[in-house]
């Protein structure tokens, strides 16, 4: 039986790293972390991570490594020669906490195999507020020994641990909530924009929708959803969709809208000019 991890390193501290670091050193574990901006360091170490000044370094010390990086070229760029894959433990576990295309997951997960170590992917929703609260969902795919020896971990962090199945797919997983989340925060946007221009008290509105089968998250938190990511989510949502051969016509206008929004926000005054 394997023996229980004990040392976890995070590369990338920003705003769901950090908390994750906070949460992993109160279960007890050792926690290293890495990030490109030495800037993170002291809310790092103040979060109980111990600092590490390369990813490499971070890699040969760490039973299990979460990559909580932003783009898809990053996380090749880390579990490449030139990043971590050539530092890594044999029977570590790397778990890919970033939104990536599944593909690039199941690329990742074979190189690293090659070399005795597991790529797994590990989707994080409900977003910054569940990361604060320790109560996010994570979605898990891979071996289910390697998902199972990794549940301590996320556990910490998630208190809604959900395995989808073989690599990647926790990645699809993730892409249809991201699909749903922002055409809610469209049909939000559009809704609330023509209550306004008619004359409706939209706060009120909001509230009472609320109690309907209109609620959702979005509706629920207005105007303190941030759309930087809407663009990069959808990207891949359509990627995939193209890759087997299916058309979404709903998320491709959900796609175009997002590029439009992003800059208005939710100025509703704004909306059809």
């Amino acid at each position: 039986m394997s023996e229980a991890i004990r040392n976890v390193g995070v590369i990338g501290a920003g705003r769901m790293g950090l908390p994750i670091i906070g949460h992993l050193a109160k279960k007890g574990f050792e926690v290293r972390v890495h990030d490109i901006d030495a800037g993170k360091r002291a809310e790092a170490v103040k979060r109980g991570g111990r600092w590490s000044a390369d990813a490499a370094g971070l890699a040969r010390d760490s039973d299990a490594i979460l990559a909580c990086v932003g783009y898809d070229h990053e996380l090749r760029e880390l579990l490449s020669d030139g990043g971590i894959l050539p530092h890594l433990r044999r029977g570590a576990i790397v778990a890919v906490l970033s939104t990536v295309h599944p593909d690039t997951v199941r690329e990742l997960a074979g190189t690293a195999a090659a070399r005795g170590a597991h790529v797994v992917d590990a989707t994080m929703c409900r977003g910054q507020w569940a990361a604060d609260a320790g109560t996010l969902l994570c979605f898990v795919a891979g071996d289910a020994g390697i998902v199972e020896r990794l549940r301590p971990v996320l556990g910490a962090f998630a208190s809604d641990i959900v395995p989808t199945g073989e690599v990647g797919s926790a990645q699809v997983a993730k892409a249809v909530n991201n699909m749903v989340m922002w055409a809610c925060l469209v049909a939000n946007h559009e809704g609330l924009a023509l209550a306004q221009r008619y004359g409706l008290d939209v706060e009120a509105i909001r509230q009472a929708l609320l109690t309907t089968h209109a609620a959702n998250h979005g509706l629920a938190h207005w105007g303190q959803n941030t759309m930087a990511w809407a663009d990069d989510d959808m990207k891949i949502v359509m990627a995939m969709a193209q890759a087997r051969g299916l058309e979404l016509k709903e998320a491709r206008a959900v796609q175009e809208i997002c590029k439009w929004l992003k800059p208005v926000r939710f100025q509703l005054d704004r909306y059809g000019k």
